[in-house]
C-alpha cells in the first residue's frame, strides 16, 4: 500500500470514527453549565417524554411517539396525535434539531391553546422542498404566510437540521442552520392582509400574538427531533 492509500484510508477511519462520535446519543439532550445560567430548559433528555401532553388531552397517555437512540421520533404512517408542551409561552427562544426523510413534512406549531380548534397556530413549516411549488409552504416558512429569504444551509432531508423560532413581543424571527431566515411582526398589516388568502381566515384573531403551547405536529412521514430545548425571555432586548 503506498503513502497516498495509507492516507486516503486513515482519513476515512477518521472521518468515520468523528461521525460515530457525534451521533452518539450520550452526547445530546443535554444543557451546558452556561445554558443553564442562561435560562434554557431541557424539554427532552432523550430517554423519556416528561414535558409534553396531548393536544386534546392532559392526562392521555402517549403513544406512537417512541425514543429511538436518544430521539424523539414519530413513526412513518402511525397516528399518534399531536403533542404540545405543557407550559404556556409568551416571549421565548426555542430550539431544537429534526431530520425527515426524502419526501418528508412535518411541523412546529406555536401560539396553541386548547379553545382554538384543530390545533391551530402559527407553523414553522419543516419539508423536503423538492415536494413544494409555493415559497409559502417551504422549508422553515411561516406555513402560508411569510416565505422564507435566505436557505444557503439548508440541509438534505436524512441530515439532521437545526432550527429556532424567536418570540420578543410582537416580533418573531424563523432561523434554520444558523441563519436567521424570516421574521415578521404579529399583528401587522403585512400578516394580517395576507391571511384572508389563506386556510386561516376562519379563525378570529389567527395572526396575532397570544400566549400559548408549543406543538410538534403528526404528520404521516417519519420525524426525529432532539436537543429540544426552550428559554423564556423578557421584552427587553
Amino acid at each position: 500500500m503506498n503513502i497516498h492509500r495509507k492516507f486516503y484510508l486513515a482519513l476515512a477511519i477518521y472521518l468515520i470514527n468523528l461521525n460515530v462520535s457525534y451521533s452518539n446519543p450520550s452526547q445530546h439532550n443535554q444543557l451546558t453549565e452556561q445554558e443553564i445560567q442562561a435560562g434554557w430548559k431541557l424539554l427532552f433528555d432523550g430517554k423519556k417524554i416528561k414535558e409534553w401532553r396531548h393536544y386534546d388531552s392532559a392526562t392521555k397517555e402517549i403513544k406512537g411517539w417512541v425514543i429511538d437512540e436518544g430521539t424523539l421520533h414519530k413513526p412513518s404512517k402511525v397516528r399518534a396525535g399531536n403533542i404540545m408542551t405543557i407550559d404556556t409561552y409568551e416571549d421565548f427562544e426555542f430550539f431544537w434539531e429534526w431530520k425527515l426523510e426524502s419526501k418528508g413534512n412535518n411541523g412546529v406549531k406555536y401560539f396553541i391553546t386548547e379553545e382554538r380548534a384543530a390545533a391551530v397556530g402559527h407553523e414553522y413549516q419543516m419539508i423536503d422542498d423538492s415536494k413544494v411549488k409555493d415559497a409559502y409552504s417551504s422549508n422553515a416558512s411561516f406555513y402560508l404566510i411569510v416565505k422564507p429569504s435566505d436557505k444557503k444551509l439548508n440541509r438534505p432531508m436524512g441530515t439532521w437540521n437545526q432550527s429556532r423560532i424567536l418570540v420578543r413581543g410582537n416580533h418573531v424571527e424563523h432561523w434554520l442552520n444558523g441563519i436567521k431566515v424570516l421574521e415578521y411582526e404579529c399583528g401587522s398589516s403585512a400578516i394580517m392582509e395576507r391571511i384572508p388568502k389563506t386556510k386561516f381566515k376562519k379563525y378570529l384573531g389567527f395572526g396575532e400574538k397570544i400566549k400559548g403551547h408549543i406543538l410538534l405536529t403528526d404528520h404521516n412521514d417519519s420525524c426525529w427531533y432532539r436537543n429540544i430545548k426552550i428559554r423564556r425571555l423578557s421584552q427587553k432586548k
